[in-house]
């Protein structure tokens, strides 16, 4: 009896390595996560040991971008400029300018974006060296936008929801754009600051807004930066049709009390004075469309 026991409980030991070695050659090897790498728009390239899973941003505009795509718990911090969603400012608050590098190193970012001329190279190459990859975009056009918003949806893997938002913006410009084509061109000056005179100049995405919109930008010429100091006189030579930059009163204040000459111009004459609200004319952001409303508000009141 004792042999006859010692044989089966040998066998029962055999039979369940084998079921053990079976079941462990069945379960699939766990394959490291292939590392990803990016190529911005400043033609940088970045590599990542994973899908980020913890981000940010520098610029508002790509803030916004980032709510309108992502899951809201992989958004964590937020700049002191961002104030849109209102959602946002239940995140840390990290300094952008100057960068903190302490704090950001302790919010352990996988990538941050940013929108170039907002992020100093040397800000991204330094973030790089402290193991922070900062991945960048840029813009011209409307268009760039929604294929902004679509990139970030790549790296993310949340392509499915940025491609959903980016066709229906698509969708509600080409319906502005489409009431608008054939009228008469109006010149547009748009002020960002009074003394000296700064503009938005031609290679901005304004131009290409005032372009869906039948319109066009008083500034012809191409200046090396996107929004260039002008004289007096140059202002008075481009005649605008329209003048953005604050209510009548103000502009009255800080501008026309500055240049007197220039209550000759057109919109001064006609009182085509607007004031546009300054996040939606400045952030190339998901709410691009509710600026081009606006703007439409003031050349087809």
């Amino acid at each position: 009896m004792p042999g006859i026991y010692t044989l089966r409980r040998a066998r029962f030991i055999l039979h369940t390595i084998l079921c053990l070695l079976l079941l462990s050659c069945s379960q699939p090897e766990r394959q490291p996560q292939e590392a990803l790498v990016l190529t911005d728009d400043l033609g940088r390239e970045l590599t990542l040991q994973k899908k980020p899973e913890r981000v940010f941003a520098f610029a508002s505009s790509m803030t916004e971008m980032l709510y309108a795509v992502l899951d809201t718990s992989t958004i964590i911090a937020r700049t002191p400029t961002d104030d849109y969603p209102e959602a946002v400012y239940r995140k840390p608050l990290v300094s952008n300018y100057p960068v903190d590098y302490e704090q950001v190193l302790v919010l352990k970012p996988d990538l941050i974006f940013t929108v170039e001329g907002i992020t100093p190279l040397e800000v991204a190459e330094r973030l790089q060296q402290l193991g922070v990859p900062v991945y960048y975009q840029k813009y011209r056009t409307v268009e760039d936008i929604f294929t902004g918003i679509e990139d970030i949806g790549r790296i993310m893997g949340r392509e499915q929801q940025s491609r959903q938002l980016t066709d229906s913006l698509r969708q509600e410009v080409a319906s502005i754009k489409a009431r608008h084509q054939k009228d008469e061109p109006q010149r547009v000056l748009a002020i960002t600051w009074s003394d000296p005179i700064y503009v938005y100049g031609q290679n901005t995405i304004f131009t290409d807004k005032l372009r869906i919109l039948g319109a066009e930008n008083a500034v012809q010429e191409v200046f090396e930066q996107p929004y260039p100091a002008l004289t007096r006189e140059y202002v008075l030579k481009l005649n605008p049709d329209v003048l953005l930059g604050g209510t009548k009163e103000e502009l009255e204040e800080r501008f026309f009390s500055l240049y007197p000459e220039l209550r000759r111009i057109k919109a001064y004459q006609h009182n085509r004075l607007y004031k546009p609200d300054d996040n939606l004319m400045s952030r190339p952001s998901p709410r691009v469309v509710e600026s081009l409303r606006e703007l439409e508000g003031f050349l087809y009141p």
